[in-house]
């Protein structure tokens, strides 16, 4: 019985043995079937990642391109060195070789050389290589030392639009502009050569693995090119004939909220950033400069009280003395001795500060007010641009009488450039504000393709477009017989205002320091294109937004009518000269005549001829055209 008690105790043991032993087994299978299947993947790559090296490559930065394809931003394709400090042989000599060629010291190239790493990028001195240079190192033919592709951002415009653009620093990293605010779009991804390693960081000889890097996805502006070279162009001049302090442009279409042209002046150049101090090269002044508009302001006031149905233009008058009083303050007309008797309509022709000042009593503060925050003043209008600006207005219980008439003339507010072209847009639009925008879609590297597509905002409708009419009419007026004659295009309806704002400082107003601006769209019938030009501090001219911004503007409007292919316009307003205008005149037609029947004819024109004979077969320009009096007419002649 003992020792069938015994044996029984044996054979439970080795079941139990037996039981271990199996499960055991099961769980080494299982550890094995979890390690070839299930965690594969991560330990092969963490057993890769110990003998395999990667040499990093660059993608390219995403294109910027005008909203015809023209590119603004692109890429060069430089070299960069890298260094994999445990392949080097001779670590003395390739310390010396690469200080000689890249032109610094032994002691900062032997901090790469000898670093305790498995790779090291010479950073910056490696960093964005000249051809000559990476042709230099290469011929070393030196173990450990190899150079990488990178890319390198080229503006083809240099200061064009650098304010709006932007830059990038060393690493391709946007740092202001629409480099900044799309980087994460704009920004690739890294590619990389893989190559294999022993332990101790020895080259082995086995098959390199290409890794393509991802380019970054383009952008496409609403910027129209050629209407942005002819506003870089006109600032250009206008800095060179007036040495202003600042000089500002916008071009958009008033229909959208488009912007067509942005630029300001100073600029600089965004791949040669450092040379600039961050004043000059952060401050985008068309949505960050902020300012008492002047008279520009009052087209606001115009709309809302034509809106509000308060006064008639051309039936309603008001009689000029030169100035207004207005509790203990008086205002004055920039006319000494005023205007006299005007209707409104001459009011705004001759922007007369008293009769505004009675249209914004007629309105009220809270009224006035309320159609000025409805047109957009006092707060970012939220185009796609960082750095915009609030403006600045009154707080509503701290408005008085005098802020009140202050205000309806555009003095004692501040705005920003872009808030009134916004604003001015939905006053001769039909009464509709949109958001600005300046970026017109996100664009697929590759094809180009269209990823998102950005489209006109409506904010809301601030007037009725019988008063949006009006106030074209109005403002077609101040160009054709008014303070903004020389913005003035005969056949093409032009509307606009002028403004002349004088600047403060220290809570003061200073003497013979204005900001001189004018703001014009065309055809005044439907508008197509508007144009915000704003100078500041003009040295050497009378400052008067009539006589220094209205020709700037006028030029890119003429340029605008060629680039958008904007018909001529019947039923405009004829232009009311004065002695300082240069005056349009009809040309006859003369064809068929001799000369001596037509020189009485030509007699405002200056002609020249060509061929021999009396007889005129050929004129240009063709009879009909408007042109000044004094342009040259040329008549082609034979014999009769």
């Amino acid at each position: 019985m003992g020792d069938f008690m015994f044996f029984k105790e044996i054979h439970m043991r080795i079941k139990i043995v037996l039981f271990i032993f199996t499960l055991l087994m099961l769980l080494v299978v299982f550890k094995v079937f979890y390690i070839q299947v299930i965690d594969y993947k991560r330990l092969n790559k963490y057993a890769s990642s110990l003998w395999s090296r990667n040499l990093p490559i660059e993608a390219n930065r995403g294109l910027i391109f005008d909203r015809n394809g023209v590119v603004l931003a692109s890429n060069l394709t430089t070299t960069s060195l890298v260094l994999i400090p445990n392949q080097i042989v001779d670590k003395e000599l390739t310390s010396q070789k690469l200080s000689e060629i890249l032109g610094v010291s032994l002691k900062e190239m032997k901090k790469h050389v000898y670093k305790n790493t498995s790779i090291e990028r010479v950073h910056p001195e490696g960093r964005r290589l000249s051809y000559e240079v990476a042709d230099k190192i290469s011929a070393l033919n030196l173990p450990g030392v190899y150079l990488v592709k990178e890319s390198k951002r080229y503006y083809p415009y240099d200061t064009y639009m650098s304010h709006t653009l932007g830059f990038v620093g060393i690493d391709n990293q946007g740092l202001s502009g629409l480099e900044l605010m799309y980087d994460e779009y704009l920004t690739g991804s890294y590619g990389s050569i893989k190559y294999f390693s022993d332990a101790k960081g020895n080259k082995l000889q086995l098959t390199e693995i290409y890794e393509k890097p991802q380019d970054g996805i383009n952008i496409t502006l609403t910027i129209e090119h050629r209407l942005q070279l002819a506003l870089e162009r006109e600032l250009d001049n206008a800095v060179a004939k007036y040495n202003p302090d600042q000089a500002l442009g916008i071009v958009m279409d008033p229909n959208t909220g488009e912007i067509l042209a942005l630029s300001s002046r100073p600029n600089f150049s965004p791949s040669n950033y450092q040379d600039y101090t961050p004043e000059e090269i952060n401050r985008n002044l068309p949505i960050w400069a902020t300012y008492e508009p002047g008279s520009t302001f009052k087209i606001i006031t115009l709309a809302a009280v034509l809106e509000e149905k308060l006064i008639d233009l051309d039936n309603d008058t008001f009689y000029d003395t030169g100035s207004i009083q207005v509790e203990n303050a008086r205002l004055r007309c920039w006319k000494h001795g005023g205007h006299g008797l005007q209707t409104f309509l001459q009011v705004v022709e001759n922007s007369c500060n008293p009769g505004f000042v009675v249209m914004g009593q007629k309105l009220g503060k809270e009224k006035l007010f309320e159609y000025i925050e409805n047109f957009g003043f006092g707060k970012k209008t939220g185009i796609d641009l960082n750095g915009e600006g609030n403006g600045i207005l009154f707080d509503l219980d701290q408005v008085g009488p005098v802020e009140l008439a202050t205000t309806a003339f555009g003095q004692g507010v501040s705005v920003t450039p872009i808030q009134q072209i916004t604003a001015v847009s939905a006053a001769i639009n039909g009464g509709y504000l949109y958001q600005p925008y300046i970026v017109k879609s996100l664009n697929e590297p590759v094809t180009n393709g269209v990823i998102k597509l950005n489209d006109s905002k409506l904010v809301r409708k601030v007037i009725s477009e019988d008063t949006s009419s009006k106030v074209r009419y109005a403002l077609e007026s101040v160009v054709a017989n008014g303070t903004g004659r020389a913005a003035y295009i005969e056949n093409y309806r032009v509307g606009g205002k002028t403004g002349t704002a004088q600047k403060v400082k220290d809570g003061r107003y200073m003497v013979g320091n204005y900001i001189v601006s004018f703001i014009g769209f065309l055809p005044a019938d439907d508008p197509q294109v508007i144009v915000y030009i704003a100078v500041d501090n003009a040295k050497g001219a009378v400052q008067y937004g009539g006589t220094i911004a209205a020709p700037i503007a006028r030029t890119i409007l003429l340029e605008a009518i060629d680039v958008l292919e904007i018909p001529k316009r019947e039923g405009g307003m004829p232009k009311e000269y004065n002695y300082l205008d240069k005056v349009y005149a009809t040309v006859p037609d003369v064809v068929g005549m001799n000369v001596k029947e037509a020189m009485p004819l030509l007699k405002q024109f200056k002609v020249e001829f060509s061929g021999s004979g009396t007889k005129i077969v050929y004129q240009s320009p063709d009879a009909g055209e408007r042109i000044y009096e004094g342009n040259v007419i040329r008549l082609f002649l034979v014999e009769e």
